[in-house]
């Protein structure tokens, strides 16, 4: 890009949008050891940040929109050089001047929809709370316990309703009095923060924020652990604390209390898959376990990578939008994974890991071999 020849711009603009951070590097390469892209292509974190430090990254490359920010480079680096807020730097770079290579272009549409429409799926606002028909699920007043926040893919993916679906029947199971927003709602914007666009983000979380204020929100529960991770650790920028509790966390705990009870067995080998913005990023690893644990029957057998050491699925980063070819997708080694552990059940707790494996099932002609659920779905079918 000519307009972006110039050594002492593109310093300045790495630095102006937090990539200062590059200059802590002293080149290791622990980084790109553990990077799950080296186990389907070739990929090197620690050439972004040297071409950073010197000012010549490739701000077309694809490289930059690699990262899915699953949080193993930083796990391991010594020098703190936080290479997702840096990658996401030169995304912002990337974002300024408009470059968005082929396998980014998705991003494009998402963030369109995200303005129209409040989600990146392309669906009407209007139609947010429908897959709640039939349940009697209330709209949330301030004296409820909980605001049930499902994400976008669970209000609009088919195959995602099923999970917002069974967590609302396990909620009225246990007795908890909740509700939703529906249209009020918007994206939690977590997704398209990391693909470089602050502003979009910005005014993503203002307007759940007003929503959540207006309609005196204290606690919310999430299914998505990328809306758990921005409510509990970004939303704080603007002033405010909401206290925020994942799904596998309610479930464990409302079992715990005695408000849900497993009562019917399964007699299945199941698997636990760590989602990244679950584990690595906010350490919630025992209490999914802890419920799969309590199902009389159930055998549970753990992954090779399971726990801080899981696989990435390789949604995060905002990759849920963008296209990876066959044979570089995580999610394919992850499902091989569950196979070899010989796991009738891979279960999780994310819908991008859904998402992924769903498609990987796909790939892979296991349809026949293995399921994918969500923790919720495993449950709803027990108590």
């Amino acid at each position: 890009m000519e307009n972006l020849a110039d050594y002492k711009e593109i310093v300045e603009l790495i630095k102006e949008n937090g990539g200062d951070l590059f200059k802590r590097c002293f080149q290791c390469g622990l980084c790109d050891t553990v990077c799950p892209w080296n186990k389907v292509t070739t990929f090197s974190m620690r050439k972004i940040v040297r071409q950073a430090i010197y000012g010549f990254t490739e701000i077309e490359s694809e490289d930059i929109w690699r990262c899915t920010s699953c949080g193993r480079c930083p796990q391991q680096c010594p020098r703190d050089v936080r290479q997702i807020e840096s990658t996401i730097a030169l995304r912002r770079i990337a974002n300024e001047y408009g470059v968005f290579p082929a396998p980014v272009q998705p991003v494009k549409s998402a963030r369109g929809s995200l303005v129209g429409e409040g989600n990146p799926l392309g669906e009407e606002r209007k139609k947010r709370a429908d897959w709640a028909e039939g349940l009697s699920v209330k709209k949330f007043s301030e004296e409820m316990e909980v605001l049930y926040f499902p994400c976008c893919y669970l209000c609009y993916d088919p195959r995602l309703k099923k999970v917002a679906r069974a967590t609302a029947k396990l909620l009225q199971k246990a007795g908890v009095d909740f509700g939703i927003l529906g249209e009020e709602e918007n994206c939690c914007g977590e997704s398209i923060r990391k693909t470089g666009d602050e502003e979009l983000f910005k005014r993503l979380a203002r307007q759940n924020i007003k929503a959540f204020v207006d309609h005196g929100v204290k606690k919310i529960l999430v299914s998505s652990p990328h809306c758990y991770h921005t409510f509990k650790n970004e939303y704080p920028e603007f002033m405010v604390n909401f206290e925020v509790i994942h799904i596998s966390q309610y479930l464990d705990q409302l079992i715990n209390e005695g408000r849900l009870n497993i009562s019917k067995e399964l007699a299945a080998r199941l698997t636990y898959h760590d989602p990244c913005y679950q584990g690595r990023h906010n350490q919630i690893y025992d209490e999914p376990r802890r419920v799969l644990q309590g199902i009389a029957g159930a055998q549970l057998s753990e992954l090779p990578e399971h726990k801080v050491d899981s696989l990435c699925c390789g949604g995060g980063g905002g990759r849920i939008w963008m296209e990876t070819p066959k044979g570089e997708r995580f999610s394919d080694l992850r499902l091989e994974q569950a196979m070899e552990v010989g796991a009738q059940v891979l279960v999780t707790s994310c819908p991008y890991c859904i998402t992924n494996f769903e498609d990987s099932r796909i790939n892979l002609e296991a349809t026949d071999s293995i399921e994918i659920k969500d923790l919720t779905e495993v449950l709803v079918e027990l108590v």
